[in-house]
């Protein structure tokens, strides 16, 4: 295919960088800050390089337009409720006193205020914190960090475009304010909400905004007639004020569906569209509706969510098709280049074959201003570096690291059979309350206990050969039995060996697993100051060893009371790595779950009655689209009763979930045919307990009593408090008193003290039950 230059040069953009800096920066900075480290003020110039730094490489790289606005200290959909003035009642002592501490109150809460509530975003693993409207929600205008970032851009001599959440999707992403009735629909404040929209606009205008870019993500998800038409009418009233930069309307991650032709004929200037994956029905859509004439389209075809090479032709070939269905046509990501690390070059460890076919966002970059060059001058001022990818698009598919003839012959072997108990629930749990003797209402743990500098050293100093695998491994005895003689003390029924082995839920058995590559470098954000290394998934899957057998046989060595062994599930493995692109998803499920499946076989034969198998992403993977969700559900549920329908009818499998919106998939939850799980449900006062209730959930669930994601410590009048409020749907003989997740990333002080009061709700409860 040989691209004819457009009427207008395409420009290379993107929606927005990760934010942490090479070295994780901004991270060390704000902990740093929390804890009385670092000044606000050192706090804010780490900030402002770290964005200076982000726009001089995209510029340098030869993209024509930065993004401003999509830098946060946390969360973007938090700095949106910032800046339109939605600061909840219990928080606006704090923001009014100091507004960056308040701001940190909103996201982490104190020991007197609780946070907001805390999600997924869309289908991934970047959680955002909830904005709270009622009725009597007033907006007011603060536009001061979009224009001071703007500024900053300008100063520079960049041309800069700031990024804000569209009005239509901070209303759809929120949720009524505690004492709200549930009913309350915040998309009803939209006519409330547009003024302060359009002076924040006039503010960047005035700034030197050209272009503004407004996203839309929840339009790609099925929406409702009147909310379709609520954005048609935004955009209505936005497109037609005359103090305003030129509008561009943004979606991404799924198609746009319904919601394109609304969008289509808004008097906005342009439209970003997501071009890659199920999101390539855009295209014959834009074309139905007859294209954008005369308008700006940004076409999405460099994948921002995943991590493999771009085709570049395959691309190319798709932007060539758009140039006449719009009036300039201009090259991205599908999305925020946040959800990719930030880049490949820094990696030492990975087979050089294999980083040849790995793009992080510094890659991305090049590939779309590499498009845009193609786009705009034609393929033969692109050639070296078509064919460059050429010869590494082959090289990954003709090599053998991909492919496993005797892990595909198992899976193919699969029958329905091995996805099913033998016993049915009722047989089971018999069985099991016999075996185990636990308590009404008994507590657990979801699994980690707190990551200590010295166990993070640990590890450090076996990676650097201070000290020798004996050595490391006394450290961890130690630990394990630290974290067992403290549940014990506590009074804890079931009890965990805290994984102070494991470095990550999802990384650590990637790195025992075939088919599996970690990243050194390759940090992402999954809220706040958390980040992740998503291991990358490249081949076929197999469990050459045992991976948990022996640290949990150690642990149950050292106690009389059950001690679960605990695993990530197959979905969560997918859903947390980099998956490969090369083949149907489901079918890598089937080889992950038969790997794990020989796991729970060992923790079984050592001698583990209680195993967990955590699922926390079978929502958050969930399809945007409910057409799409049957597939999805169907191989997500098979391959987790693939892994635990091995299992003895007297082991109790249990399975966790976390911050996510369950009520959508209660009927998987219930098909997983789990025997307990574990939800999230503190910072969401109980809703899960009513959505499972709702839907005559069979068996043991334990909601959360005890947000772990802020630092403060739960009283156990606070815990007692949700466990009355978690009987009113659940029954006491199915209910279990546990936290809302793991402790990873708590401290031992708040640990063992919410962890004491929880204990002390259990036995207040269930006095008040006998």
């Amino acid at each position: 295919m040989t691209a004819q230059p457009a009427a207008a040069a395409a420009r290379a953009t993107v929606y927005g960088y990760p934010r942490q800096g090479p070295d994780r920066e901004l991270k060390k900075a704000v902990e740093g800050y929390w804890k009385g480290r670092v000044t606000a003020d050192a706090l804010r110039e780490t900030a402002a390089e770290l964005r200076r730094s982000n726009w001089r490489h995209l510029a340098d790289a030869g993209v024509h337009e930065v993004p401003t606005g999509d830098f946060s200290y946390y969360d973007h959909v938090l700095d949106t409720s910032v800046m339109v003035g939605a600061i909840p009642g219990r928080h606006r002592a704090a923001v009014g006193a100091d507004a960056l501490d308040g701001y940190f109150a909103m996201a982490r809460g104190t020991q007197d205020v609780a946070p907001l509530e805390m999600t997924k975003w869309f289908d991934t693993n970047y959680h955002y914190l909830v904005p709270e409207l009622g009725p009597d929600t007033v907006f007011t205008a603060d536009s001061t960090r979009q224009v001071t970032e703007l500024k900053e851009a300008l100063a520079l001599g960049l041309a800069a475009r700031p990024v804000l959440v569209g009005p239509v999707t901070y209303l759809l992403l929120a949720k009524p304010a505690p004492g709200v009735a549930a009913d309350f629909e915040p998309l009803t404040l939209l006519d409330r909400l547009l003024p302060v929209y359009a002076e924040v606009l006039a503010d960047l205008r005035a700034a030197g905004a050209e272009w503004v870019q407004l996203d839309e993500p929840a339009l790609v998800q099925d929406r409702t007639p009147a909310e379709l038409n609520a954005a048609g009418r935004a955009y209505r009233d936005l497109g037609g004020l005359t103090d305003r930069p030129q509008l561009l309307v943004a979606s991404y991650f799924d198609r746009l569906g319904d919601a394109l032709p609304v969008l289509a004929k808004a008097p906005v200037e342009g439209l970003a569209l997501d071009f890659t994956d199920s999101a390539a029905a855009n295209l014959d859509a834009l074309a139905a509706v007859g294209g954008l004439p005369g308008k700006r389209l940004v076409a999405g075809v460099v994948n921002g969510r995943n991590i493999w090479i771009n085709d570049l032709e395959k691309s190319l070939s798709t932007l060539g098709t758009l140039l006449g269905l719009a009036g300039q046509v201009d090259v991205a990501a599908s999305c925020s280049l946040l959800h990719v690390p930030l880049d490949a070059a820094a990696e030492r460890d990975i087979d050089p074959q294999i980083l040849r076919w790995l793009a992080f966002a510094r890659q991305k970059t090049a590939e779309i201003v590499t498009l845009a060059r193609g786009l705009s001058e034609g393929t033969g001022a692109v050639s070296a570096e078509l064919a460059a990818n050429r010869a590494d698009l082959a090289s990954r598919a003709r090599s053998p690291i991909t492919r496993d003839p005797a892990v595909r012959a198992r899976a193919a072997a699969v029958t329905d059979a091995d996805g099913r108990r033998s016993q049915p629930y009722a047989e089971r749990t018999a069985a099991q309350r016999a075996h185990l003797g636990l308590p009404l209402l008994p507590t657990t743990t979801i699994g980690s206990f707190p990551q200590t500098t010295e166990l993070r050293t640990a590890r450090a100093d076996l990676r650097a050969g201070r000290i020798d695998t004996a050595g490391y491994e006394r450290r961890i005895e130690n630990e394990i039995r630290d974290v067992l003689a403290f549940q014990e003390k506590a009074g804890i029924d079931v009890l965990v060996h805290g994984e102070p082995e494991r470095n990550d839920m999802v990384q650590y058995f990637a790195e025992q697993l075939t088919g599996y590559l970690a990243t050194r470098h390759g940090w992402v954000q999954s809220y706040g100051t958390r980040y992740v290394r998503p291991p990358v998934l490249a081949g076929d899957v197999s469990r050459p060893h045992p991976m948990t057998v022996r640290w949990t046989a150690y642990a149950n060595s050292l106690t009389e009371r059950p001690v679960k062994g605990m695993l990530t599930g197959p979905v969560t493995m997918l859903a947390w790595s980099f998956v490969r692109d090369d083949q149907p998803l489901g079918d890598t499920a089937r080889q992950v779950a038969l790997a794990l499946r020989d796991e729970v076989d060992g923790l079984e034969a050592a001698g583990t009655s209680v195993i967990q198998v955590d699922e926390p992403a079978l929502r958050e993977t969930l399809p945007l689209r409910a057409a799409d969700r049957p597939a999805y559900l169907d191989w997500a549920t098979e391959a987790f009763c693939l892994t635990t329908a091995g299992a003895r009818p007297d082991t109790q499998i249990h399975t966790h979930m976390c911050y996510a919106e369950f009520g959508d998939i209660v009927q998987a939850i219930d098909d997983l045919d789990a025997d307990v799980i574990s939800l999230e449900a503190a910072r969401s006062h109980m809703q899960v307990a009513r959505e499972l209730a709702a839907h005559g959930y069979p068996r043991e669930a334990g909601p959360g009593v005890y947000d772990i994601h802020s630092p403060r410590v739960p009283s156990a009048e606070e815990a007692a408090a949700l466990l009355r409020k978690g009987l009113e749907a659940i029954p006491a003989e199915r209910l279990w008193v546990n936290p809302d997740c793991g402790l990873k990333t708590r401290a031992w002080p708040e640990t063992r003290a919410s962890l004491e009061n929880l204990v002390a709700a259990a036995r207040t409860v269930r006095a008040e039950l006998a």
